[in-house]
């Protein structure tokens, strides 16, 4: 492939009501979303797609300060200055020319993996092959392209609007619902009891993190006896309960028998496969879009065969996002599960309910793409067209101008 042009463009996606949600001890703000939409062309007119961010998904680092308007900047300036112009035989050689352009770690992460899904999404489209097929051919693995999803969604609202948000899903025939709890160790409690009392087969998911990331946690003691509380009532997984680098905080909840997840948070390939050789997690989170792509989140996923521990990609962006984790998943042996992030006014969703299952309003989410992926009664069919199997819809750079700011703040009762 020979480099001809890399940009990046930084979109906002406006909340036009900015959306207030209470947690325990405060109140959370929802603005906007943010996405950096990556563009790689060769000389010969083939373009490559991905979608990128500039920080880790950690709350603090959002309460101050730039969104992700500056990895745009990261993307057009020592990005493209290492890249374009030059050959790039194999995919990895780019990670190592973005190395050079010595960014600091968290940028050169997100860098590296934004160039590889989109250098992959070329090679796909030079090869007339989808990127599953071409994972599956250098693995040796067999593909599969029809994936159970689970629900991503329920932030912050009182437990009777989990348990309405968790029916419509399983309406959809998501195979599992996974929400954001953090209202109070009582209510989540509580909301643990009523999901599991009003769902019939659909899975239950808790993705834990304000437990711990807010100013005023719930501390040790509590968060134990919550995850021992959703394991008695059958929890699917306990996502994140502890700090990302408190892997032995991960160790010592194990021993309570409950099953863990983690890993989106990890600031390498390494650091997922540190927390996976921890034995205490049982299931990986990876994704594509942090952890420098296909080729690295490939080492997460190696790591998991034969282990008791299985790979999940973390995913909770757009749908170009979404399809390039699938394409993953599809070619990745002993995965098929995949997470959807679930916004308001999804079109493969909402005309099929009565009521709006989203949390809050992400339109970039679908408008970036030409087309929809093909998702059916809680299925997802990889495309197998070339590349990611996807055009992007280039009108979102006019219509979607970037919007100063954070995209979420928190305000505390004590403050």
């Amino acid at each position: 492939m020979d480099i001809a042009a890399v940009a990046g463009y930084a979109l906002s996606s406006r909340i036009d009501r900015t959306q207030e949600r209470q947690f325990h001890g405060g109140v959370r703000r929802l603005h906007k979303r943010d996405v950096v939409l990556v563009v790689v062309e060769t000389k010969t007119g083939v373009r490559g797609v991905a979608t990128a961010g500039a920080s880790s998904s950690a709350m603090r680092e959002y309460f101050d300060g730039d969104s992700q308007g500056t990895f745009a900047e990261v993307i057009e300036g020592p990005v493209a200055d290492a890249l374009e112009g030059e050959r790039i035989d194999e995919i990895p050689d780019a990670h190592a020319r973005i190395d050079e352009a010595g960014l600091p770690p968290h940028l050169r992460k997100e860098a590296v993996s934004a160039i590889d899904v989109a250098l992959h999404d070329i090679r796909g489209k030079e090869l007339g092959a989808p990127v599953y097929e071409l994972l599956a051919e250098e693995y040796d693995t067999e593909a599969t392209t029809e994936l159970p999803l689970y629900a991503s969604a329920g932030m912050y609202m009182e437990p009777a609007g989990y348990v309405e948000q968790a029916k419509l899903l399983e309406e959809l025939g998501f195979i599992g619902y996974k929400y954001r709890p953090g209202i109070g160790a009582d209510a989540d409690r509580r909301t643990v009891e009523l999901l599991t009392e009003a769902t019939g087969e659909m899975e239950i998911m808790l993705d834990v993190h304000t437990w711990w990331k807010l100013r005023d946690g719930y501390g040790d003691a509590v968060v134990r006896e919550l995850v021992e509380h959703a394991d008695e009532h059958g929890a699917y997984w306990i996502e994140e309960p502890v700090a990302p680098d408190d892997h032995d905080g991960y160790v010592a909840l194990a021993e309570a028998g409950a099953p863990m997840a983690g890993g989106e948070s990890e600031e390498s390939p390494a650091g997922l496969v540190a927390l996976g050789r921890t034995g205490a997690v049982d299931f990986l989170q990876g994704d594509v879009r942090h952890h420098e792509g296909f080729t690295g989140c490939w080492t997460a996923v190696e790591f998991c065969q034969g282990r008791d521990v299985t790979f999940v990609p973390h995913n909770f962006g757009t749908w170009l996002g979404l399809v390039a984790n699938a394409h993953l998943v599809a070619a990745a042996p002993e995965v098929e599960l995949l997470e959807y992030p679930v916004f308001e006014r999804d079109p493969l969703l909402t005309p099929h309910v009565d009521g709006d299952p989203g949390m809050y309003p992400f339109d970039l989410a679908f408008d970036l793409l030409e087309g929809q992926p093909s998702v059916e009664e809680g299925i997802l069919t990889v495309s197998d067209d070339p590349g990611l199997g996807l055009e992007v819809n280039l009108d979102v750079v006019d219509e979607y101008p970037f919007i100063d700011g954070a995209w979420t703040e928190f305000d505390y009762e004590d403050d």
